[in-house]
């Protein structure tokens, strides 16, 4: 199955997801995920375009395009996103906002016309010319200005398919219709009223759209920050290109104070860079020659020569965009509730109206002016706008929030789960220290000699790609490496291989008990190094210990202060790693660790987690290919952004900046996006949990429950925008 997003037009709450959802669920479609206020469909799926473009239609909607993520990354040219268009948020805005200067104009005039006796003391239109119009004024109103919503409503009555549109539809268009029936029988004349609910109705559709855009600005300003041009040698020549025409393998120059185009590896000049917006980091970064860069980051003070590595698509920038974007459309479990009541909660309305209208009529004496009233009323009051609007609006503005702070959600329901975690688990290498080895301690036995030790270790390790066998390779710096046969590698233990017909094995303790080779006269050496937490690499030949050389790596900068602030909060924090139980305490001594889990294997790593697991809920926060499984496994997996790209693959959440501050700012941030989730719910149900009786009960005008409506999705909305000023 291939990974697909659908842009859709003509959304507008959780009942339009809904009905979109379950016509691509038939579809054969898997991890169907759609989001209203995106107005964006993920999903995976076998179908080609067509069927699922002719999906969304059926479910009464437009489908824009449909683009499937595409399995290979070696993307020779790059694929731009038009930043120079105006952005689909801004269209949408700048359609309500004509609507809404329309729909003024003529309820200006309705209202002077209704209620020129309050306003004047004097009609200023007889009244057997009123009902005419009334009809006349709000026949623009209901069916020009807001035609989309009552096409929307028709079809959704047509399909059985009922949706907040229905809803309007039919309150605006019965309170029409009576202006026509009052010339044939005794009712009182709703048709000014109709014109007044849909003017609200577009009001509020407006501010919403405005807050909306408020909520998905991150992703707008993420989309602006790339590079257009690009500054490329070719043919000797320094030529300026469109970001677009720019390739793999191209050399790119970059002056001070201007953009990265594209992400690459630098292969000539210093200087440092402003990552801070795509990482959070507010501190430049030193970058030299071989240091990775990252597209649409600002160089500062040094002339950069960048190799390209990666574009369009591939590109670091690319890859936020599309995290973002999937976690605005996946749901917290919490929102299944809500989507439940929402699912049902439009047909029971519209039974609740027919039992009110026939019930007013009765109580009344068939006074059919009263009960067509109050039956308006209970359809305009009772839209579930707020309720579906709840969850993804605070999800946007949080996922946006991350973003912004180099936290990336990848999944939604990570924020309701990390609110119940109890336990923080670390792997060591990469994420507590900065995975970059160095020798740091050297042992040769007695009657070695230290060019020989290096010799076989050097030409070994040269094999392996793991970060301890690249610090002694590179410590070793051999002009010429020996042929090695047999080379076998045993993960979490170390390395095996002949050299010049000697058997050679280097690695840890489990790797010398397994193959019975005697520590007897290093065991003072090995602990020294240990304790000083030094990993230890015993290098032997023909079964016999020629030297001992002990590998550290630098703790990360903020991994004690991380590690601190989580402790005072009451969370239980560990490490988890493959290294001896003697390296493993020295560094988390350092960093203040209590519980240390050494020596286990990376096959182990999941096992470990779900005995973890059985005292409550835990988070695991890795790196590398071999982190996968324990992230998966883990109630909430957190991959550090500049490990393997199989281990952010399997993380919920992922930290852009490597260091494991941003694990006490994903928590939270979770934390408080969690509790706008919750706040809103409550004012969503407490909302139509008043005001639905009332209206039942003729308390409400029809024009007034349409405007308390408005105000319930609006209020939702700004309150999930206030979580902008939340410190986290």
């Amino acid at each position: 199955m291939k990974k697909a997003k659908i842009e859709i037009e003509g959304m507008t709450c959780a009942s339009c997801s809904s009905h979109v959802e379950k016509e691509l669920i038939k579809l054969g479609a898997k991890n169907v995920r759609v989001n209203a206020i995106a107005k964006k469909a993920f999903l995976e799926t076998d179908a080609s375009e067509s069927e699922l473009m002719d999906a969304v239609k059926e479910a009464g909607y437009k489908p824009i395009k449909v683009e499937f993520e595409e399995n290979s990354a070696s993307t020779q040219k790059q694929e731009t996103r038009k930043v120079e268009e105006e952005p689909k948020g801004d269209a949408e805005i700048s359609m309500w906002k004509k609507k809404l200067l329309g729909v003024w104009i003529l309820t200006t005039f309705l209202a002077v016309v209704m209620y020129s006796d309050m306003i004047f003391k004097i009609s200023l239109v007889p009244m057997k010319f009123m009902t005419p119009i009334m009809l006349i004024l709000s026949f623009p109103i209901i069916f020009i200005f807001g035609f989309n919503t009552i096409k929307s409503g028709i079809k959704g009555i047509i399909k059985l398919r009922f949706t907040m549109d229905t809803l309007i539809t039919l309150g605006t268009v019965v309170a029409y219709l009576t202006g026509f029936l009052s010339f044939f029988m005794e009712i009182d004349d709703f048709s000014g009223v109709s014109g007044m609910i849909m003017t609200i109705f577009i009001t509020g559709k407006y501010i919403e759209a405005k807050a909306k855009g408020r909520a998905t600005r991150e992703i707008k300003k993420l989309l602006e920050l790339g590079a257009k041009y690009a500054t490329v040698v070719r043919d000797k020549k320094e030529i300026e290109i469109p970001i677009s025409e720019v390739v793999l393998g191209d050399v790119i120059i970059v002056k001070p104070g201007e953009k990265i185009p594209t992400d690459g590896v630098v292969v000539k000049g210093e200087s440092s860079v402003d990552e801070s917006m795509v990482t959070g980091e507010s501190v430049p970064v030193e970058k030299k020659k071989n240091s990775l860069v990252i597209g649409a980051t600002i160089n500062q003070d040094g002339v950069l020569e960048i190799k390209v590595t990666k574009v369009g698509k591939d590109t670091f920038l690319s890859n936020i965009i599309k995290l973002v974007e999937e976690a605005q459309g996946t749901k917290v479990p919490i929102q299944e509730l809500a989507d439940k009541v929402t699912a049902v909660f439009v047909p029971v309305i519209l039974v609740i109206t027919v039992l009110t209208f026939f019930s007013w009529m009765y109580l009344t004496g068939y006074d059919l002016g009263r009960s067509v009233g109050v039956a308006i009323a209970v359809l305009v009051i009772a839209c579930p706008c707020s309720l579906g609007l709840a969850v993804p609006i605070s999800l946007t503005v949080g996922s946006g929030m991350g973003a912004k702070r180099g936290i990336l959600i990848r999944k939604g329901e990570a924020i309701q789960t990390m609110k119940e975690i109890k336990t923080v688990v670390f792997d060591k290498t990469g994420t507590i220290t900065e995975g970059k080895m160095s020798v740091e301690n050297i042992y040769v036995a007695k009657g070695q000699d230290k060019e020989h030790l290096f010799e076989v270790a050097g030409s070994l390790e040269k094999l392996s790609e793991h970060p301890i066998s690249k610090a002694i390779t590179k410590y070793a710096n051999l002009k010429k490496y020996s042929k090695v046969t047999s080379f076998k590698i045993s993960r979490g233990k170390g390395l095996a291989g002949v050299i010049a017909k000697k058997n050679i094995l280097i690695g840890n303790e489990l790797l010398m008990n397994e193959n019975k080779i005697s520590l007897k006269g290093f065991e003072k050496k090995i602990e020294e190094f240990e304790e000083n937490a030094n990993t230890t690499m015993i290098v032997v030949e023909n079964k016999k210990v020629i030297g001992i050389i002990g590998v550290s790596d630098k703790i990360k900068k903020d991994s004690r202060k991380a590690i601190m602030i989580l402790n005072r909060k009451g969370y239980r924090t560990v490490m988890l790693t493959g290294d001896n139980e003697r390296t493993a305490k020295a560094i988390a001594r350092k960093v203040g660790i209590k519980t240390v889990v050494a020596k286990v294997l990376p096959e182990n790593k999941k096992k470990r987690i779900e005995e973890l697991q059985r005292h409550g809920m835990v988070a695991f926060v890795g790196d590398g290919i071999n982190d996968a499984p324990a992230l998966k496994q883990a109630n909430v997996g957190i991959a550090i952004g500049s490990g393997s790209d199989i281990a952010i693959e399997a993380g919920d959440i992922v930290l852009a900046k490597g260091n494991i501050m941003g694990v006490v700012k994903a928590i939270g941030l979770s934390k408080a996006t969690f509790s706008k989730i919750k706040q809103n719910l409550f004012w969503a149900f407490f909302y139509n949990g008043v005001a639905i009786p009332l209206a039942i009960a003729g308390m409400l005008n029809p024009i007034i429950a349409e405007l308390a409506m408005a105000s319930s999705s609006i209020t939702v909305i700004t309150n999930a925008n206030l979580l902008r000023f939340k410190k986290i």
